[in-house]
């Protein structure tokens, strides 16, 4: 017989900065991700706001150009690296993965001080390659392509996470099995392969050789098939499924409507004569964003929604997380849709002086901006509202199924009094349709 020490929440375990700093429960480390995300995501928004802000106007009469350059640089490099690749990962998986495995807590922690050594030693290696200095001998074409066949992998990197979350989502508040789930669960393997093999496309308009071009356009458009299967998977999921329109699910919806729309303007950029029309151009923008941000954080905090009452014991008011979806849904396709027209057009992205026939489109997009900013403020306030006047949250507000919802909210330390056994798997995630502990 496997026991615990007396049920205790992880929130009201001892308290301190020490406590908190130096804890090695997966919760209370999810909780300081989550915390920190959420203050580089604020930060990116700032810079974000600079950027539109200046953009309201042809002339570059807000900011300086070296001002701008160094607004859209950070917005990037803090959005990418400090909010989208770990957002899902590093809090709802962190948090949730280990109850959901019905364990205690995360395995080798130690492997966390190891990626650091590995980081120094990699980058260590790297300001003598010959690759980056032309002068002994180093092309910038083959640098572009080492940075790609990184970079491009990494946008897998940062969707793949939420493409688990809907899921759950869909799985959850359609009550109904994921249609197709075998096909659904190889797609990400296809996904994480083919997307290995598609670097290439973002140097159409380089050296690199036509017959190179054309491979990697082949490619390119091979990695949209399985995208689509988990797209219409998810879609088959819902029909006829008893849905429930609760928040979760708005931001389900939400979710494949922007995913679809980045996707089939990926197809566009895979076209080898397209791209060289709308490459580095604001086409590439919103293509980007509506994959990224419409993507992975419209899961995120689907996700979040969901797995709150979970998380805090606290449940969040309906009806403003219902307005908060509404909100960021319209603001998102007033700021980037717009960007699909004008990149067309042929306004390229970088560029803070533009001619005067794209102002109305762009200050369009900085309007939708406005309306975005405050569908983000929305959560961080009904969320912190909750944790102090919310109600109490029952242990499973949604009839879901999952180990995560057969402990209490929020879960104690060790998350189980008693090491669960699942003597049946008969849901397509392997959540158990019986537990039993021993």
């Amino acid at each position: 017989m496997s026991t615990v020490p007396k049920r205790q929440s992880y929130l009201d375990a001892p308290y301190g900065i020490a406590s908190w700093l130096l804890t090695k429960d997966h919760k209370r480390i999810a909780m300081l991700y989550l915390i920190s995300i959420t203050i580089f995501f604020a930060i990116g928004g700032l810079f974000a706001l600079g950027i539109r802000l200046e953009l309201i106007t042809p002339k570059g009469d807000l900011l300086t150009a070296d001002t701008y350059n160094k607004m859209f640089t950070l917005h990037g490099v803090i959005m990418i690296f400090f909010f989208l690749i770990p957002s899902i990962p590093a809090t709802l998986g962190n948090f949730l993965i280990p109850i959901m495995c019905g364990t205690k807590d995360l395995a080798f922690p130690r492997i966390n001080l190891l990626s650091w050594y590995l980081y120094v030693i990699g980058a260590a290696l790297t300001l003598g390659l010959a690759v980056f200095d032309p002068k002994i001998g180093g092309d910038p074409v083959l640098f572009q392509h080492l940075f790609w066949f990184y970079s491009h992998p990494a946008v897998y990197i940062m969707i793949l996470p939420g493409m688990g979350v809907m899921s759950e989502l869909v799985a959850a508040i359609s009550r109904k099995q994921v249609f197709g789930y075998g096909f659904v669960a190889f797609s990400s393997l296809a996904i994480a392969v083919i997307g290995f093999l598609v670097w290439g496309h973002h140097l159409f308009v380089s050296s690199q050789s036509a017959y190179a071009g054309m491979v990697f356009s082949i490619i390119s458009y091979l990695v949209a098939v399985p995208s689509a299967v988990k797209t219409f998977n998810w879609t088959a999921t819902l029909y006829k499924g008893s849905i429930s329109y609760q928040t979760p699910m708005l931001y389900a919806f939400g979710f494949i409507g922007l995913f679809l729309v980045g996707g089939l303007t990926g197809l566009f950029l895979a076209a080898v004569g397209l791209d060289v029309h709308v490459h580095d151009t604001y086409f590439v923008v919103a293509h980007f964003h509506y994959i990224m941000v419409g993507g992975t954080l419209m899961a995120y905090l689907g996700g979040l929604h969901y797995w709150w009452p979970k998380i805090t014991g606290r449940l969040y008011p309906e009806g403003w997380s219902k307005l908060s979806a509404l909100v960021i849904f319209l603001g998102f396709n007033l700021t980037f849709f717009p960007q699909f027209i004008v990149g067309y057009l042929g306004m390229p992205r970088r560029y803070a002086v533009y001619p005067p026939e794209f102002q109305v489109l762009n200050v369009m997009s900085s309007a939708g901006a406005s309306i975005l900013a405050i569908g983000y403020l929305l959560p961080a306030i009904y969320f912190t509202y909750s944790l102090v006047k919310g109600v109490a949250a029952p242990a499973n507000p949604w009839g879901a199924k999952g180990l995560e919802w057969t402990t209490s909210s929020p879960p104690p330390t060790f998350n189980f009094d008693r090491t669960p056994v699942v003597t049946e798997a008969t849901h397509m995630y392997g959540h158990p349709e019986e537990v039993k502990v021993v």
